[in-house]
């Protein structure tokens, strides 16, 4: 037995007791376990045991494994999205974490027109200096959240960031501050609350800190599937 379902119970364990040591209910964050590199049956496994959505940041990974199993779980899109591979996603994708500029809000809402639905998805922003790290400047997501809710095609739920990788989880910590007071301040300026629901923040190393700061969605992968292979392995 690989161990998925075990690790799987071990991360809902730690998202409850985080969320009720700040007096919140842990039904409110939801776990996306990100299988980038993971099998198919692996991800069975782990639907099997309980989870309900995962997390891809390849498009074509997503795909191939959409193919084998279908949409009886709901498919996140993690990653870096390229304006012409939109197209891909939008007939079925649950959420796109990773919205960085308007040219690319476009493309999906036209898709989803096309589709006759509104594509759900997060403001991706940068709050580091990490080349590595994409999203948009924290300075600019105001006038892109309100580009984005003129798109009719497109649902915008709120905001996703990736701190710089740190062994320890308090390094991530003033990140995740940051995020929420950027959603507070979108909320302040008069954006509509379901436009800023969403904070998708925290991973395996740091997600019951971002809980703390008031993430609703951690995205855990390493922790429920074990360490990654590289990619083609």
């Amino acid at each position: 037995m690989s161990g998925i379902a075990d690790r799987l119970r071990s991360v809902q364990e730690r998202i409850a007791r985080a969320a009720e040591r700040v007096g919140r209910d842990p039904s409110s964050i939801e776990l996306v376990a990100v299988s980038k590199t993971k099998t198919t049956a692996e991800v069975r496994e782990a639907a099997e045991a309980g989870a309900r959505a995962f997390g891809e940041n390849y498009v074509q990974e997503l795909l191939r494994k959409r193919e084998d199993l279908g949409d009886a779980v709901e498919w996140h899109y993690v990653g870096h999205l390229q304006t012409n591979k939109a197209k891909h996603l939008v007939p079925f994708c649950a959420l796109i974490h990773s919205v960085d500029s308007v040219k690319l809000a476009t493309e999906i809402d036209r898709r989803a027109r096309e589709h006759g639905r509104r594509q759900p998805i997060l403001v991706e922003v940068k709050l580091s200096e990490e080349d590595t790290k994409f999203g948009i400047d924290a300075g600019e997501v105001a006038s892109l959240a309100q580009a984005v809710r003129k798109l009719p095609g497109v649902d915008l739920r709120g905001l996703m960031v990736m701190p710089p990788f740190a062994e320890d989880p308090e390094a991530s910590r003033p990140y995740f501050v940051r995020l929420r007071r950027l959603r507070d301040a979108l909320r302040e300026a008069g954006l509509p609350a379901g436009s800023c629901t969403h904070l998708s923040m925290g991973m395996t190393g740091d997600f019951e800190v971002a809980i703390e700061e008031g993430a609703t969605i951690v995205r855990v992968g390493t922790a429920i599937f074990g360490p990654r292979q590289p990619a083609g392995a």
